[in-house]
């Protein structure tokens, strides 16, 4: 199974009818069945977009726009995340150099009545192992009832091998590294697309000299801070008082 990419030698699609440019990273060709892992590129107005059997979860990574989703215009700029409910339509009405990873969720869980919701990375940091720290983005409490979207941010080191009990995508934002399984490694670096399915034991490594940031998006919900060592072992996280 596949488990990293660069993102550089992915393929990409044109729509004839918007220009929009789509470069599928993992996807069920790939080995993942839970997600469509995907860099969407509007240059200006894109055609409604709706899906009809999957939710998705998007992040803007560079430029800025505007977009209508379920019939409210809402601005985009980096750092911004957006669930989008299965079912529900949106487009862009303007862009100027908007590049979005979008991930689609398949066979999602009920949305509890929400169409869509906006979210960004700002607030307080929250703990992980060997000093992991991430922001939440989208999650069921904003009506993203099957994943958890956030950024994480990695200091210079290595963690220690681990696994996690969901599946999960990850693409990195900035800094360079290693992803090391089973004894083999890959570089990590700012387009870098890494899947680990649930259990596969990993590790993570920032090679510096600046820190790390990772957007990830995994499911069933959850904390980004559970994990689990090679015997089974909870990792511990790191509270105020320690």
């Amino acid at each position: 199974m596949q488990y990293w990419l660069d993102s550089s030698a992915a393929a990409s699609e044109t729509s004839l009818d918007d220009g929009v440019e789509t470069t599928t990273f993992f996807c069920a060709e790939r080995g993942c069945a839970e997600f469509d892992q995907r860099r969407l590129r509007f240059t200006g107005p894109s055609a409604e977009r709706t899906d009809a059997e999957s939710d998705e979860v998007l992040y803007v990574l560079a430029g800025h726009g505007v977009a209508t989703i379920g019939g409210e215009s809402h601005d985009l700029a980096v750092g911004t995340g957006v669930f989008v409910a299965r079912g529900t339509p949106w487009r862009v009405d303007d862009a100027a150099g908007l590049d979005v990873l979008s991930v689609l969720v398949r066979d999602p869980l009920a949305a509890n009545g929400a169409t869509h919701a906006l979210v960004h990375v700002e607030g307080e940091r929250g703990g992980a192992t060997a000093g992991r720290e991430f922001r939440l983005l989208a999650t069921p409490e904003v009506g993203c009832s099957s994943v958890t979207q956030f950024v994480g941010y990695i200091p210079v080191g290595r963690a220690p091998d681990h696994f996690h009990k969901y599946d999960e995508v990850v693409y990195v934002l900035d800094g360079t590294g290693e992803l090391h399984i089973g004894g083999e490694s890959r570089p990590l670096r700012p387009g870098s697309c890494v899947h680990l399915p649930a259990r596969l034991v990993h590790s993570l490594e920032n090679s510096g000299p600046e820190q790390m940031a990772v957007l990830g998006v995994f499911r069933p919900a959850g904390s980004p801070a559970e994990a689990y060592y090679p015997d089974g072992t909870a990792a511990a996280v790191p509270t105020e008082e320690s």
